[in-house]
């Protein structure tokens, strides 16, 4: 439910939604001085306000489908993958993304972390992006680039009669400035770091996605004991399942892939087993058809499984069909 419909004043649902706070979700665990810091009123006006939500927290099936309906997403840059993902990655949700190795993934997480940011009346979140890098495999100079084509190509998407004077404000470093950085080096790290991220996500509002590239690499190194890993991978997934409906952000977790021995054959599948394919809201395997890159939605609640075409380019992510010459980042 959305902080809007709460029975408050509009000076109180005003000064909620200015500071972060436009769910139910968002005031959840928020005490009553935190917020009556935030948005500079009394204790005892914070309190009543928490004991408003608190009463308003039931929700009706009627409430989560008109979230669903109205839930926000982040443009990959690809339409015919936006399509089939009814308009972008959904926030609220866990997505997982995995895929052979220079299918794309990567280049995928760095272009949500840039469009994250595209402003509000061009159809972005105005959000800010965290990304969590385990493999070294984030690269800032091609963070820039996206950035930049980000900006070029905004007018034509978003055609709006100001865009030149908002351009002079919009630069790459900007967008640079707007992603929090975090290299992990061993699975006690990520794990330390997806803990805090309810902390940091609390004190930067405006972050509205987060990235984990991979998810899969420190827990395939030298990790004997197998059920301690799924218990360990199960903190996880839940943390940052809680974390994404709290603050009403997009997870994405970016796998590897494995073989499996299946019927009398080996087969590519997503590494981390079978219990860990139940930790995510929505599952995209990429791969190739002969010298195109797909995106297929394996699974999830509210998407029908399909393919959908996409090449990775120069500018980053963009449809397959207006590419005829592709570029293959790696």
């Amino acid at each position: 439910m959305e902080v809007s419909s709460l029975p408050l004043s509009p000076s109180q649902r005003g000064k909620l939604i200015a500071a972060g706070y436009t769910t139910l979700s968002s005031l959840s665990s928020v005490s009553a001085p935190d917020l009556a810091r935030d948005l500079n009123i009394s204790e005892h006006e914070a309190i009543e306000i928490l004991k408003v939500s608190s009463q308003s927290s039931a929700q009706t099936a009627w409430d989560m489908l008109y979230e669903e309906e109205f839930m926000t997403r982040i443009t990959t840059s690809c339409a015919d993958l936006d399509n089939i993902l009814g308009g972008g990655i959904s926030c609220k949700e866990v997505t997982e993304i995995g895929g052979v190795p220079g299918i794309g993934k990567t280049q995928l997480g760095i272009q949500l972390a840039v469009n994250v940011q595209i402003p509000i009346d061009y159809g972005g979140l105005g959000g800010k992006a965290v990304y969590i890098d385990t493999e070294g495999s984030f690269m800032v100079e091609r963070v820039f680039q996206v950035a930049e084509a980000c900006i070029e190509d905004m007018p034509y998407n978003y055609p709006q009669k100001d865009f030149q004077a908002r351009k002079n404000k919009m630069q790459p470093e900007n967008f640079l400035a707007n992603i929090f950085y975090f290299r992990v080096c061993s699975y006690t790290e990520q794990i330390a770091l997806i803990n805090y991220l309810d902390k940091f996500v609390a004190e930067n509002k405006d972050v509205k996605s987060v990235i984990v590239d991979s998810v899969t690499f420190h827990f395939r190194q030298d990790f004997d004991d197998l059920a301690l890993r799924t218990r360990l991978l199960s903190g996880i997934a839940l943390k940052l399942m809680k974390l994404a409906k709290k603050f009403s952000l997009a997870v994405v977790l970016l796998n590897q892939v494995t073989t499996k021995f299946n019927e009398g054959s080996y087969q590519l599948t997503l590494a981390l087993g079978d219990s860990w394919s139940h930790a995510c809201t929505n599952r995209i395997i990429l791969y190739w058809n002969g010298n195109e890159r797909y995106a297929y939605i394996d699974k999830s609640p509210s998407l029908q499984s399909a393919s959908a075409a996409y090449s990775v380019t120069g500018k980053g992510i963009r449809d397959a069909a207006s590419h005829c010459k592709r570029v293959r980042i790696m």
